[in-house]
């Protein structure tokens, strides 16, 4: 019987590193760790529905890796205590990340506007089958095929990011989106999460934006 993981592979591209030979140190700690290695020596990180699904490979290049992307330095410290204890192993099209948790079972979501986590499957496995029965909202691929229809395609490494934060009430349309750089995404993003962490519901907001460093 082929499996959802199996199923989520035959749609996905080419492997983006080669195949790991074990399962790091930085990956014990997790419950599903060993489970996200096996996925990993099938497919060693992969792009998936036109590249909405990005999922990283095990590898040693310091700056495309599975490890670098969960690196302190790089975004994560920016979102304080609450990227603690989460692991990013896979992205959809707007940065939303897909994470193991040492503190919970399972595969969560974490949303990259707010930094809050929702709990998706118990397994790996079972959140391949999440992603491959509703791939359109838990990928964001219509946006990914209209901007491209659009634009043409993709940048390599590009992520698509909304002009005015979704959170703040900008619009699930293309004229919203633009490609930008993860890691400047992820950035602005932890920065509008711990500015409006603890606003109350329909609270106004008024961002404060540092200028880019020199």
């Amino acid at each position: 019987m082929t499996t959802n993981i199996e199923k989520l592979l035959s749609r996905s591209s080419e492997s983006l590193a080669s195949k790991p030979v074990a399962m790091p140190e930085f990956l014990q700690a997790y419950a599903l760790g060993p489970e996200l290695v096996h996925m990993l020596q099938q497919r060693n990180g992969f792009y998936a529905f036109e590249a909405a699904l990005h999922v990283f490979p095990l590898t040693t290049d310091p700056g495309t890796g599975l490890e670098a992307w969960n690196a302190g330095s790089l975004w994560r410290d920016e979102y304080g205590d609450l990227a603690e204890g989460l692991l990013f192993f896979a992205e959809d099209i707007l940065q939303d990340q897909f994470c193991l948790s040492k503190k919970q079972s399972g595969v969560h979501r974490f949303h990259a506007e707010t930094g809050q986590t929702t709990f998706m499957a118990e397994s790996v496995e079972e959140w391949a089958g999440v992603i491959l029965s509703n791939y359109k909202t838990e990928t964001g691929w219509p946006f990914v095929h209209e901007w491209q229809e659009k634009n043409g395609p993709l940048p390599l490494g590009k992520r698509l990011m909304p002009k005015t934060p979704f959170f703040l009430g900008g619009e699930y349309k293309i004229e919203n989106l633009w490609a930008g750089n993860p890691l400047e995404g992820m950035r602005f993003k932890a920065d509008l999460a711990m500015q409006t962490r603890n606003l109350p519901e329909g609270a106004q907001v008024k961002l404060n934006i540092a200028p880019k460093p020199e």
